[in-house]
């Protein structure tokens, strides 16, 4: 055993510095809270240790919510990526995304620099084992080295290195991710607090070698002309040239070598007890669920600038390491592959959600938060979204002002919050465009817009970037309005413009707002017809233009959340028993027992809650706050 010793106190503790800590870390440090960082390795802060890349469907929204939140994960891709790319430019601004291919190793210095160039942070080198908890509060943590350090809020990132286990066909052994030490300890001392856990896995492909691959049997897939960025903040591009992508595919005989030897899959032999995403199988799998496919698609990306290493997207796979090189070889462009890393699954720890507010507390233990894949969630994005929401409310715990919580409506972080809290999962959770019932109001393009408010609020945005924030809005309302004010008339250029466009000519005078509703029509047209007073930065001609297009389905999706956030405001008290509900279902009171909803909005969506049980409820609320009403006069 070793001598403890005072390390020293902090307002706010946060383990691990993966995607969750950094963000959690930098929004409790900026917020004014004396901030102290923990990680196994420092070398590994922020590291991407499955794909190299960021955003994609529902994930780019993600960045972008992050960012008008003040967060950084925006700001660091956007001064570290070799690939930007929109996705979904053919279809609505609903589904379009942003995503980035990104320089492994840049991205990880870059933020730890933005760590350690950060007032009130110190980052720290340590294990953590055992946390410091009297009465049901936790009070600070115990490394493996005997320091204590005080701190009066917790914030746990652990990732996938909580009891991380390796597989690779046969072999099997204690590791995080990249093999990296494991966090051992922790998950005992979660447990002795009463915390029930889950056992999760993911899994990353091989690694192989630029110079083994032969680029002329695959199709490149090259990043945009004009790159758009994550951050709010990004107004110039960086002065280095794209890295393409390159798309191939499997064959017959990538299929056939994983059939013969599924009995040495870890994932069919029974080996692996942890369960996989769902959104992200392995091949081995892909091949026995889709049986009926010919082919899979297989993604070759670039590690970094100053790396020779390819990432096999697409090739995920636990298979033994001879197997993996016959795969690789089976694929068009890559019979030739130099294996540089093997790919391996990962099994690890995390805590069942339904035990957290949707302030991402912990129900059992007051001021400790978890934050990221600890919660049962995939994906790096994710991660990021729930360490800035666990370090805001760390925070405003610390200096005792009003949570955070965002709803459904306000982004994808509270859909993917409410998810895990209400819902719970029985796999890794990864955001999809389809979960969120409000996709036209949650668009990447019109994040600032939804959450730079509370960001200022809490203390994370400038006033400088506020004011110009400020001023967007302002002229995309103005723009609107005039729009919607100005007639234009049937002139003859009016009318060949139309016909250009292939719509129907004019009948009489219109607003420049319904003309602009046509599905042929685009601002860029109405500019020519009728410029605005100023010019308009393109930010503001977009989002005036999917205002005025969409608005009749806009106007649909308020009137829905409006009914929701009715739901929202009728609180549920904390002290609540379910027990003396009479008429309740009993998984209904189960239910509702265990997962302690804090609105009537989050009651309702917890599965086996039916509508009867809710009109229960309503009626007992109305008895209980009448009572409580009495008391207090």
């Amino acid at each position: 055993m070793h001598l403890s010793f005072i390390g020293g106190k902090y307002d706010v503790i946060v383990i691990g510095a993966g995607h969750a800590g950094c963000e959690a870390a930098l929004a409790t440090a900026r917020m004014g809270c004396n901030t102290l960082l923990l990680t196994i390795n420092l070398d590994m802060v922020a590291f991407l240790p499955c794909n190299p890349s960021l955003g994609g469907p529902a994930k780019g929204h993600v960045i972008r919510e992050v960012d008008a939140l003040g967060g950084q994960m925006g700001k660091n891709i956007d001064q570290t990526y070799i690939q930007m790319r929109m996705l979904n430019t053919g279809k609505g601004p609903a589904v379009q995304a942003l995503r980035a291919q990104a320089d492994k190793f840049l991205y990880s210095k870059n933020m730890k620099e933005t760590l350690e160039r950060t007032e009130n942070l110190t980052l720290r080198q340590a294990m953590v084992e055992d946390f410091i908890v009297e009465d049901g509060v936790c009070k600070g943590v115990i490394t493996q080295s005997g320091a204590i350090y005080e701190g009066k809020a917790v914030v746990l990132t652990t990732g996938t290195y909580l009891r991380g286990k390796v597989i690779v066909g046969e072999l099997m052994y204690e590791s995080g991710p990249n093999n990296q030490q494991p966090s051992i300890k922790l998950s005992d001392s979660l447990k002795r607090l009463g915390f029930e856990l889950a056992r999760f896995k993911t899994g990353t492909p091989p690694r192989i070698h630029r110079d083994s691959i032969d680029f002329s049997k695959t199709e490149i897939q090259p990043g945009d002309e004009n790159p758009k960025f994550f951050s709010y903040e990004t107004t110039e591009e960086p002065p280095w040239e794209q890295m393409p992508c390159w798309l191939t595919y499997t064959s017959t005989e990538t299929h056939e070598i994983i059939l013969e030897n599924l009995h040495r899959a870890p994932m069919f032999s029974g080996a692996i007890e942890g369960t996989g995403a769902r959104y992200c199988p392995s091949i081995e799998d892909k091949v026995v669920r889709f049986s009926d496919k010919p082919r899979h698609q297989i993604f070759l990306e670039p590690e970094g600038r100053e790396t020779a290493e390819y990432y096999v997207q697409g090739l995920s796979t636990s298979m033994p390491e001879e197997v993996q090189l016959r795969l690789l070889r089976s694929v068009p462009g890559l019979e030739k592959a130099k294996l540089m890393r093997t790919g391996y699954a990962i099994e690890y720890d995390v805590i069942i959600p339904t035990q957290l507010w949707p302030t991402l507390e912990t129900k059992l233990v007051k001021n400790l938060y978890t934050a990221g894949q600890i919660n049962g969630t995939s994906g790096y994005e994710e991660a990021a979204a729930q360490g800035i929401i666990a370090g805001i409310n760390a925070a405003c715990r610390v200096l005792d002002r009003e949570e955070v919580v965002l709803s459904r409506s306000d982004g994808y972080i509270g859909v993917l919050i409410d998810d895990l809290v209400t819902k719970g999962t029985n796999e890794p959770y990864r955001l999809l465009t389809s979960r969120a019932e409000y996709r036209l109001l949650l668009r990447h393009d019109n994040a600032d817009l939804r959450l730079t408010e509370i960001g200022y609020k809490v203390g994370l945005i400038s006033e400088e970037r506020y004011q110009k924030f400020l001023k967007k809005k302002q002229m995309i309302e103005d723009e609107i309005k005039r729009l919607e004010e100005t007639k234009v008339k049937p002139t003859p250029e009016v009318q060949s413009m139309l016909e250009q466009a292939g719509t129907a000519p004019l009948q009489n005078a219109v607003a420049l707002a319904s003309l602009l509703r046509r599905p042929q029509v685009h601002y860029n047209m109405i500019e020519q017809l009728s410029p605005p007073p100023e010019l308009l930065p393109p930010e503001v001609k977009e989002q005036v233009e999917i205002q005025l297009k969409y608005a009749g389905y806009i106007e649909k999706q308020l009137l829905q959340v409006e009914k929701m956030q009715k739901m929202e405001k009728k609180r549920i008290p904390s002290d609540i028993d379910y027990n003396d509900v009479k008429g309740l279902a009993s998984e209904a009171r189960q239910k509702l027992s265990e997962i302690r909803p804090i609105s009537i909005g989050q009651a309702s969506r917890i599965s086996g809650v039916n509508p009867s049980d809710i009109s229960i409820l309503l009626v007992y609320l109305e008895h209980y706050n009448r009572v409580v009403a009495t008391r207090g006069s």
